[in-house]
């Protein structure tokens, strides 16, 4: 991989503890877990760990603070080769925290999301990004009026390169929060999650691409998935593009599939494939995941 571009995740990591459990505890009740672990997350984070096992050279830039829960990050980040010379390191504050509660019995999950006072990446920090060191920038939807400038800084870059030269660039926009859709009308592809299709009052993938197409910028790829149904997407053609879901035979971790999704969807967009090979991929590589936990044996 040595000599290829990059590409670049841009947004959190964090740690997440995880319990498996054989059935969603009780109000006020003492239950055993069957097993506990520490497990790197957070969506740019996850999406980068998939990357790397799908063969991709990978960067990861974010912020760190100090102490034990930030070097098992930082150990994991390097077990899978994931380049960190863009993280910030902060002398205060505290790496974010997830407890997650995974259900052995239906594969569900449920989040304790704990935040921190960690700065988000701004346009200042990401001044000092060499964009030809990247073939593609992926940005997790945060700070999105950061996020804008950012995003425009790649378009400014681009304008004068030749189409085999320009930095690709994708969004995601998963959570329902209003400030997070001004993001909709940048990058080359734009992804977003079922809660954010159905607030605003999508009931399916499809009705939610051909309906959002009109608010991403000429030319860019609008993506939907949609859990069991599948995923759709909307190309510069115009043309609907499906691929059904491909779920293992037991699903047992359901944790980060939506981020595994996106890598293998940007994977396979970023080495030249057709929006629809580019979708089955990614759904079949998310039903694989939620096969295992974790991400190992993803290949």
């Amino acid at each position: 991989m040595e000599g290829q571009k990059r590409i670049l995740c841009v947004g959190l990591v964090c740690l997440d503890i995880i319990s498996l459990v054989d059935r969603y505890p009780e109000e006020d009740s003492d239950s055993r877990c069957l097993s506990q672990r520490w497990q790197r997350g957070g969506n740019a984070s996850n999406t980068c760990t998939v990357l790397a096992l799908l063969g991709a050279p990978t960067a990861f830039m974010g912020a760190l603070a100090p102490g034990h829960p930030a070097s098992f990050v930082r150990d994991d980040f390097r077990r899978y080769q994931v380049d960190l010379s863009l993280v910030s390191s902060h002398s205060t504050g505290s790496l974010p925290i997830s407890v997650v509660i995974a259900n052995c019995a239906t594969g569900s999950r449920t989040i304790l999301h704990a935040s921190s006072n960690l700065p988000d990446v701004t346009a200042a920090d990401f001044e000092r990004v060499d964009l030809s060191q990247y073939k593609w920038i992926h940005w997790e939807g945060r700070n999105a009026s950061e996020q804008v400038k950012m995003l425009q800084r790649v378009e400014d870059y681009n304008r004068n390169l030749p189409p085999s030269e320009r930095v690709q660039t994708s969004v995601e926009v998963e959570k329902p929060r209003p400030e997070l859709y001004q993001l909709l009308s940048h990058g080359d592809v734009v992804f977003i999650s079922k809660d954010v299709a159905k607030d605003l009052g999508f009931s399916t993938a499809r009705e939610a691409v051909l309906g959002l197409r009109s608010r991403v910028k000429e030319g860019s790829t609008l993506i939907c998935a949609w859990a069991e149904k599948g995923a759709d997407a909307v190309g510069p053609d115009g043309v609907l593009v499906h691929s059904d879901a491909f779920p293992p035979e037991k699903v047992v971790d359901t944790l980060g599939a939506g981020d595994t999704f996106n890598a293998a969807v940007i994977l396979a967009l970023s080495r030249g494939k057709p929006l629809g090979e580019a979708l089955t991929f990614g759904c079949q590589v998310a039903g694989r995941k939620c096969g295992l936990h974790g991400y190992d044996g993803i290949v």
